[in-house]
């Protein structure tokens, strides 16, 4: 399964979120506000009116969405099937709702005829159009609508339906984690979009970004590589299917080198002189880990999908950009025909960092191509990037040596060629480091490159407050770097750059740092999330600077945004290749519906964590316990306890719902225990491992 099919009704018109368009044959029902002049508004973006977004499925037959203009507000909740759409809209204020019946952009260009009596005409297709009450006024395919009016489309002939009820389990959130839930969800499924000229369903980072009409930058759609690896990740707890779907989108733009491409768009086409950082196999990885709760009910589709693409892409960065030092640098190809391509400035856009002071006096290499500037974010991540292809390689019984002889000895070259004393450090061709900072200098703990020493010493620099520590955290370029400022790259809180960083740092165990670091940026996130309804492209470094207008360059619902919360969801449940880390936060928090292919988790922290599955506690344990290494099957639990001693319930896999017990170790102590409604009680010692087992 991808992303959705390219059928029925959905919000898929990259141009307007007040308008449902019919798959396949493209007939649009979109709606406005008129002034009392007459004067008609329809143009609702982040920038123009579009005031709140309400929960919208993957599938897009539900979408609540609440718009303005005119000093009026309307609110549209719209439901259907497959050919059948009820939309009922409200507002308040002076000016009226009207309804705008036409065929969407892209399609075949065929008149479109609303007769008075409801019959919708659209090539050999004919509707039925009702509504409740009647138009006020109607003037061919523009009827102007009373203000609280209910709206049904079906075809012909077919029985009336009733508004249907808003569907089931979804990813919420509460206490501490706010929100977070409905935002990262929303910040997904409201980009996903069709592409006429593809015939498919797209999840881009941003319609606003993509589409021109939208003051974007493209015609109707485009795709980013690592823009896309991380909204897939976040996606994988929306709906696994639907994230492979986006990665697969992707995925399948690879050329015959292996390279993925930093861009590819319906009017920009493809840049085959560059990629983008190399993110894949990290976040497919993930997503495959948190897509179930052990290796038999995973995705294994993801990982057989991805791994030839992401094993070749691997390759061609060792293939295309060796630079100073033997090392990894940015770079761009010579492509005829585009005499931008081996530039300077295509080569920073490969980095992804557009305009970070890191790259201002960079030059490139007539004969590499790749700038005079080894760098450390770019080493780091083809070492993490190694790592996880050797993970899924061993999943897959593909041969796994080559990835992780070469993470050991590239970790060993960052470590012994981009040190300078305190911290790592880009390198320039000629010996010097370069004086500049920024968050992909935490890269190399992500890498597991340094020893736990040297990496308390990274944090304990990079996060001081003076560079990269402070409110909010992490900002794209450090505060002691003589290029920062509050603009874009130059200082601007960017997700992906924190999730890379608080990865890291997490992976050393550093929770004096990553905590209050995750608690900070979780406070950001919400808080333009309450304010605007915003998922940001980047934040502001400065608290209470306005990033909406377009001159500001920060999208107002980006999917990579959502990073931010996800980083938070983590510190209650985190997929790890060793097995789920289940932990107490400190506060009051809950996640529920947490799509995996077993179905809906959740994890509530009050006076215990609980764990569940579908409403069943898969785990209930005092307060201070963590819980590492969790995985269960149909034979088997097995989970690492550390942090506390205290008796935790432990829920038995289902073909032992049956037994009247089950064999139990813990630590070298093995025996049998009884089972109560499918549960096992057991009294532990602080740091043990701890196994269920059905004999």
């Amino acid at each position: 399964m991808s992303t959705p099919a390219p059928r029925g009704w959905n919000t898929w018109d990259v141009q307007f979120h007040t308008g449902w368009n019919h798959l396949p044959g493209g007939l649009r029902l979109r709606f406005a506000l008129r002034d009392n002049d007459g004067t008609l508004f329809d143009g609702f973006t982040w920038r123009h009116g579009l005031v709140r977004l309400g929960h919208h499925t993957v599938d897009g037959r539900f979408a609540s969405v609440e718009v303005a203009a005119f000093d009026t507000g309307l609110k549209l909740t719209a439901s259907g099937g497959p050919d059948d759409l009820v939309v009922r809209a409200e507002t308040a204020g002076r000016a009226a709702p009207v309804l705008l019946v036409d065929e969407a952009t892209g399609f075949g260009g065929l008149p479109v005829d609303v007769a008075p009596d409801g019959v919708v005409t659209h090539g050999s297709e004919t509707w039925l159009l009702e509504c409740e009450p009647s138009p006020l006024e109607q003037d061919g395919a523009m009827l102007v609508l009373a203000p609280d009016t209910t709206v049904r489309v079906r075809p012909a002939g077919a029985p009336r339906v009733d508004a249907r009820l808003e569907p089931g389990p979804r990813l919420r959130t509460g206490g501490w984690l706010g929100d977070s839930g409905d935002a990262m969800s929303r910040a997904l499924t409201w980009n996903t979009i069709y592409a006429p000229d593809l015939g498919r369903v797209l999840t881009p980072t941003s319609r606003d970004f993509v589409c021109a009409e939208r003051e974007g930058f493209y015609g109707r759609w485009a795709l980013h590589t690592w823009d896309t690896f991380f909204t897939g990740l976040v996606a994988g707890w929306v709906d696994p299917a639907y994230a492979e779907g986006i990665f697969a989108q992707i995925l399948d733009q690879a050329d015959a080198r292996g390279m993925l491409p930093n861009r590819v768009s319906d009017d920009k086409g493809r840049t085959d002189d560059r990629s983008q950082p190399p993110v894949g196999a990290y976040t497919v990885l993930k997503a495959y880990l948190g897509s179930g709760l052990s290796a038999r009910t995973r995705r294994d589709s993801l990982l057989r999908r991805a791994f030839p693409t992401l094993r070749a892409w691997h390759a061609w960065w060792l293939a295309a950009r060796v630079g100073p030092h033997d090392l990894l640098a940015w770079g761009s190809d010579p492509m005829p025909g585009d005499a931008e391509s081996a530039t300077v400035d295509r080569a920073r856009r490969e980095s992804g960092l557009d305009d970070s002071p890191m790259y201002d006096d960079v030059a490139l290499d007539p004969a590499t191509h790749t700038m005079n500037l080894a760098d450390v974010g770019l080493n780091a991540l083809q070492v993490v990037d190694a790592e996880a292809l050797a993970v899924m390689a061993a999943l897959l019984d593909e041969p796994a040596e080559s990835y992780v002889e070469y993470a050991t000895a590239a970790g060993a070259r960052i470590d012994a060629l981009l040190w300078d004393g305190d911290r790592y450090c880009n390198r320039w061709a000629g010996g010097q480091f370069s004086a500049h900072s920024s968050p992909t200098l935490l890269y190399p703990l992500l890498a597991g490159v340094p020893s736990p020493e040297r990496a308390r010493a990274v944090a304990d620099a990079l996060l001081a407050p003076e560079a990269l520590g402070g409110y909010p955290p992490l900002p794209s370029t450090a505060r002691d770097d003589p290029g920062f400022s509050t603009r874009y790259w130059r200082g601007r809180v960017w997700a992906p750059m924190a999730f890379l960083a608080v990865e890291g740092v997490r992976r050393y165990g550093l929770d004096a740092h990553s905590g209050p670091i995750v608690d900070a940026l979780l406070r950001l996130f919400l808080g333009e999330w309450t304010a605007h309804s915003h998922v940001r492209e980047n934040y502001p470094v400065v608290p209470g600077e306005d990033v909406r207008p377009l001159a500001a360059r920060s999208d107002g619902l980006m999917g990579w945004g959502g990073l931010l919360g996800y980083l938070a969801i983590q510190e209650l449940a985190d997929p790890r290749p060793d097995g789920w880390r289940f932990a107490h936060p400190g506060r009051t928090a809950s996640v529920e519906g947490l799509a995996l292919t077993e179905g809906h988790l959740s994890v509530r922290a009050a006076d215990r964590l609980v764990v569940a599955l579908d409403g069943r506690p898969l785990l209930d344990l005092p307060a201070e316990v963590l819980v590492t290494g969790y995985e269960r099957d149909e034979t088997v639990v097995r989970l690492r306890v550390s942090g506390g001693a205290g008796d935790i319930a432990v829920a038995v896999p289902p073909a032992a719902d049956g037994r009247s017990e089950v064999a139990v170790r813990i630590g070298d102590e093995a025996g049998t225990r009884p089972v109560e409604a499918g549960v096992v009680r057991i009294a532990v010692p602080d740091a043990a491992d701890v196994v269920v087992e059905i004999l």
